[in-house]
């Protein structure tokens, strides 16, 4: 592979996120959105955050448990889980928080942390498939996944499916429960090859990003489209945070780690700032009975254009159930 074919991805990738800061820039001249405190409380409910430790994540779970949500925090580290559930409850003054092991890249993992949480016998309300990783080296899940697509994707894809009848149970026709997926503007730059999913042919940590993003994003119209055609109670929405300031970028080039420390109080969102879509997804009354939408600094806008290719989503949602493990029981849809 010539290093020319290397670096376009790596360009694609840094082109995008240099379009999204100069729109954060703009945007931070602008009046901001209400705070989420706005929303209306949502006691009774429960939620379960991916990745929910730190970060936007963090951020999410902080101000569910806030508006009365019972959330469950699913995350690999269990020393970081319980930090992370110790602070919460401090500032939100609530003891509707807690932490089970999941780690989303290990299959097993991600159906042991189901089976647990469906003991509980509680309903779901609100599920944030937030957890990522990005331009980690070329490395493999347990089950023999690259990291980005295995982690990032499969690993939401599986831990939907799998709650999915408990979402479908708690959602009603004036209260829907609610799917939420955490993508990125890098989506744009991303090509899915369906052919090579585990980029095997030729490794770019850039462009394996790229593809779990759009991935997401193809997972989340393919969703929405089974569940109106099943009559259920349950929306799926994707969200773009935009450029925020969290430790997923301790794998890009040193150069640009000087560059966001010089420049990331200006340019980035903060971890808050970057939650806010996500949260106004999962609470706003606006939303409710919406599906399959693309929100960025909580509107709705477009995403990629080969993202609304139906035969593309139905291909890609057959190939990841054989991946997986689990019954293409959307082959029997339209």
């Amino acid at each position: 592979m010539s290093l020319l074919s290397a670096l376009v991805p790596l360009l694609r990738v840094y082109c995008i996120g240099l379009r999204v800061i100069l729109h954060q820039l703009r945007r931070r001249f602008q009046p901001r959105c209400a705070p989420a405190s706005v929303f209306p409380t949502q006691n009774g409910k429960v939620a379960i955050v991916t990745g929910g430790t730190k970060g936007i994540g963090y951020q999410t779970v902080k101000h569910l448990a806030r508006l009365g949500m019972h959330v469950i925090i699913a995350g690999n580290s269990e020393s970081d889980g319980q930090e992370a559930v110790r602070k919460i409850k401090e500032e939100t003054l609530t003891g509707k928080v807690e932490f089970l092991y999941c780690d989303l890249a290990s299959m097993k993992s991600i159906r042991q942390f189901v089976q647990q949480f469906r003991a509980k016998n509680c309903p779901l309300h609100v599920l944030v498939n937030n957890a990522g990783v990005m331009l980690v080296p070329e490395r493999k899940t347990e089950d023999g996944f690259e990291e980005h697509f295995g982690l990032n994707y499969l690993g939401h894809f599986l831990l939907t499916n799998l709650l999915l009848d408990t979402l479908k149970q708690s959602g009603t026709h004036s209260h829907n429960a609610r799917i939420i997926t955490v993508s990125s503007a890098t989506h744009y730059a991303g090509k899915l090859h369906l052919d090579d999913l585990q980029s095997r042919c030729s490794y770019s940590p850039h462009g394996a990003y790229a593809q779990s993003k759009l991935a997401l994003v193809l997972f989340t119209y393919r969703l929405q489209h089974l569940l109106t055609a099943n009559g259920s109670h349950v929306t799926a929405n994707v969200v773009d945070p935009g450029v925020v300031n969290t430790e997923l970028y301790k794998h890009v080039f040193w150069v640009v780690k000087v560059v966001k420390w010089m420049t990331a109080w200006l340019f980035f969102k903060t971890p808050e700032e970057g939650a806010s879509t996500t949260i106004c997804a999962a609470v706003s009354p606006e939303l409710e009975g919406a599906g399959g939408c693309y929100l960025y600094n909580e509107e709705r806008t477009k995403s990629a254009d080969v993202s609304y290719d139906e035969e593309l989503q139905r291909r890609l949602w057959t190939e990841s159930c054989k991946m997986v493990g689990i019954s293409d029981e959307a082959s029997r849809l339209p």
